[in-house]
């Protein structure tokens, strides 16, 4: 039956599997609906034939027909009885009952009109059984009935109510009817709609969840394992090209590489532990990070010195969040510097404002021509910008760069305090 079917989802299962609160909640109350419906309806039916069979017993007493009528009566009760419930779907046995129900009633009226009313029920059970149109070609013949019964029950002469008074109740009946079930049907529709819309909502939210992860994933690898090995790939051809004529500085270039090896791995582990930054991980403060971090970078590089100056206090410690991604602006900043810049000096700067905090990474290389604003990640070098780019954009912060061939870069990372609206 109409009301009985469910619409299937986006998936092709039907919106009452759906996962949720709105699926099963929903079904529970539709059935409870639908069952209260149905006692109501048995209860008229039987109600109706009862007064009918009474109303012929005691207006005909001794009539030849009774034996006949006591019959049908019985039977179309058992019939009733025996369908299977008003709400069913209309299948071949459903409707096979419906129309033996009716053909009964049918015959009743014929034997005795008292049973007219009994059509009451009947219409709904038509309408909830059969499709619209069968189910008003059936609400308009048992209307016929009706009246045909009414009249034949009249003993004052044509009285026009009759004939007028069955239609309209019926038409009036049906109608409400059929605009009652639009209207479920409908709120079926956008409930169906919901549960499916959630459902692909929840699906996009996993599927954005899981490429953030990797992003993020990739941002950490790219300035921690990656700038490591890195690092330990120019010290360990540092160390092969002298190897011969100065073992002193070979064998302490490989030492040094050892010391990125064991920071590596601390880095590997604190990923499968939480992925917070090693030099944060125990409670040191951005800036004593900073200043690691520059001293680090000082021994590891075979030329560069670095420096680590800060400027102002914070009112309050900075949120983890914060002091992790300028933490990895540096090291990405300065893996660029190592890599790419040719630059004997680079300098960390931290600048604490009030409302945000902003971290200045400068070196004095080669420099380069700064991508336009707004120019795709691909016009970035390698995966070290687009990535602090993406770190400071996810705090609400801007990064920006001035270079100039043979002048040097600056990196600047700003990031708000405040909350952002």
């Amino acid at each position: 039956m109409r009301d009985g079917t469910a619409t299937a989802g986006a998936d092709g299962a039907p919106a009452r599997e759906a996962s949720g609160p709105l699926g099963p909640a929903r079904d529970e109350t539709t059935a409870a609906r639908e069952r209260r419906l149905g006692l109501v309806m048995h209860a008229a039916f039987f109600l109706l034939l009862g007064a009918s069979a009474a109303r012929f017993l005691l207006r005909h007493p001794g009539h030849p027909d009774t034996p006949w009528i006591i019959v049908l009566s019985a039977v179309l009760a058992l019939l009733y009885v025996l369908g299977s419930a008003p709400l069913a779907r209309p299948t071949p046995g459903r409707l096979a009952w419906l129309a033996s129900v009716v053909a009964a009633w049918m015959v009743l009226v014929v034997l005795a009109p008292s049973f007219a009313w009994c059509a009451v029920p009947l219409f709904f059970t038509g309408l909830r059984t059969l499709p619209p149109r069968a189910a008003l070609a059936l609400v308009a013949v048992l209307t016929a009935f009706v009246v045909a019964a009414q009249l034949e029950l009249a003993s004052g002469g044509f009285d026009p109510n009759l004939v007028v008074a069955p239609p309209a109740v019926a038409a009036i009946a049906a109608a409400v009817f059929v605009h009652m079930q639009r209207q479920a049907d409908r709120q079926r529709q956008l409930i169906d709609d919901l549960v499916r819309t959630r459902r692909e909502l929840a699906a996009t939210e996993r599927r954005e969840g899981t490429l953030a992860e990797r992003q993020r994933l990739s941002m950490e690898i790219h300035d921690t394992l990656a700038q490591g090995l890195s690092s330990q790939q120019m010290l360990l051809q540092a160390a092969d090209r002298v190897w011969a004529a100065n073992p002193e500085a070979a064998h302490r270039h490989v030492r040094t590489a050892a010391s990125i090896t064991e920071r590596n791995l601390a880095e590997a582990r604190r990923f499968v532990h939480d992925l917070t930054p090693a030099d944060l991980a125990d409670g040191d403060s951005l800036e004593e990070a900073l200043r690691a971090l520059a001293a680090r970078a000082s021994r590891e590089s075979v030329d560069l010195a670095v420096r680590c100056h800060v400027e102002g206090t914070p009112a309050l410690p900075l949120p983890d969040r914060v002091a992790s991604a300028l933490l990895r602006i540096a090291q990405g900043a300065l893996a660029n510097v190592r890599e790419h810049a040719r630059a004997t000096t680079a300098t960390l700067t931290l600048t604490h404002l009030g409302d945000q905090v902003v971290l200045d990474v400068a070196d004095d290389g080669s420099g380069f021509h700064t991508p336009p604003a707004g120019a795709p990640a691909a016009m970035a070098r390698g995966h070290g910008l687009p990535a602090m780019h993406a770190r400071a954009r996810q705090l609400g912060g801007t990064l920006t760069i001035e270079s100039a061939p043979g002048e040097g870069t600056v990196l600047s990372a700003a990031i708000p305090l405040e909350p952002q609206p």
